[in-house]
């Protein structure tokens, strides 16, 4: 341990009773790990849609103002809500998933066996110099592996598995999946067309739809096309999906594709007129919250639909330690081709609580990805 400082910087977000989000680089005590943890030096961990909620609390970013110091900056915003409500007074670190070198080891055997090793981890508290993780909760990498290219092995990968995982458990034979340009959707991609599941890619510009189509997606429907609607009907009738899941949340989406499913599964039936639509199931999950706005639903789509939320979390729960032991086995195998992640821009920790960086980085615009190197 003598190579291990005794303390560290760490991001922490706090929710004021004065309606303020406070999201500071502190200073804290560098843990000490129990016998069957680790302490990893943190070298890479990724700003994913699900780390924004927790860093600025659905604040008014375009009010934000910096205060602190260069070393140990704070940005402060005006929040309000419900969500917000319920953090009141609680310190948060933050940031799912990263990748580092185990400095530190409990007394256990497996413990020890880490020492030295790059590892990828998932826990939360990633946007800080150090983090102290049960063993379970590492992923041992291969010798050599970039920690940058390990800083994404959970969210994202067992997320994407996750989805086709659902699909069959539930006894769908296809999917439809939104946001689908996005580093998550162009894993999912890989997988469906590995694994020879159909899959509906939507996404919201012609550029991404070319971008999909050029790694081999066959079926990409672009919702700003004027034809979108009759289009994702289609591309239905070809997959036969009857399952999706949305980043969306809010707005129309979800409901636009409940309705194109009920269409395409009475396309394909022939007989008399059911005031209560078709018999077969459709399914929409909203795993994502790029739009905070109402999920809005015109009930077009007969009765046998359900939309609810999916979250990892609970995923790898109700699947159990042996499938989700299997589902990270892949995740390391493929580490460098199915499940590469792409960045574009690398931040310190103190330049992630930059105004002008929060600016771009908050917008969660499809194809940008920040990379913070603590």
């Amino acid at each position: 341990m003598a190579e291990v400082p005794e303390s560290m910087r760490q991001i922490r977000s706090l929710v004021t009773a004065a309606g303020e989000v406070r999201v500071e680089l502190a200073e804290v005590p560098v843990p000490r790990p129990g016998p069957d943890e680790v302490l990893i030096r943190v070298q890479a961990t990724p700003v994913n849609p699900s780390d924004l909620g927790t860093l600025f609390a659905a604040a008014d970013l375009g009010a934000a103002r910096r205060e602190g110091t260069d070393r140990y900056p704070v940005v402060v915003a005006p929040v309000s809500g419900p969500a917000a409500a319920a953090r009141i007074g609680q310190s948060l670190p933050v940031g799912n998933e990263g990748a580092g070198l185990v400095v530190a080891a409990g007394s256990s055997e497996a413990a020890q066996a880490l020492m030295g090793r790059t590892v990828a981890g998932l826990g939360g508290a990633m946007y800080a110099e150090y983090r102290c993780l049960p063993v379970a909760s590492c992923l041992v990498l291969a010798d050599g592996t970039d920690p940058r290219d390990a800083a994404s092995c959970f969210v994202n990968p067992l997320t994407a598995l996750g989805m086709v995982e659902t699909m069959r458990r539930e006894g769908h034979h296809g999917l439809v999946h939104t946001a689908a340009a996005s580093n998550l959707g162009q894993m999912l991609n890989r997988i469906c067309l590995a694994d020879g599941v159909p899959l509906v890619n939507v996404v919201r510009r012609p550029d991404q739809a070319e971008l999909l189509r050029g790694q081999g997606a066959t079926l990409v429907c672009d919702t700003s096309s004027p034809r979108f609607d009759d289009e994702l009907t289609a591309a239905l009738q070809a997959s036969g999906a009857t399952i999706a899941f949305d980043a969306i949340g809010g707005g129309s989406q979800a409901g636009r594709i409940l309705a194109a499913m009920e269409a395409a599964v009475l396309a394909g039936q022939a007989g008399a007129y059911n005031r209560y639509g078709s018999a077969v199931h459709k399914q929409v999950y909203l795993y994502g919250n790029l739009d905070r706005g109402r999920t809005e639903l015109e009930r077009s789509f007969g009765m046998a639909w359900g939309i609810g939320g999916w979250l990892l979390t609970n995923f790898l729960t109700a699947v159990g330690p042996e499938v989700a032991a299997g589902l990270r086995r892949r995740v390391v195998e493929e580490l460098h081709s199915t499940f590469a992640s792409s960045y574009t821009k690398e931040l310190a920790l103190d330049a992630l609580l930059d105004l002008d960086e929060i600016a771009v980085y908050s917008r969660q615009a499809t194809g940008q990805k920040v990379l913070v190197r603590p």
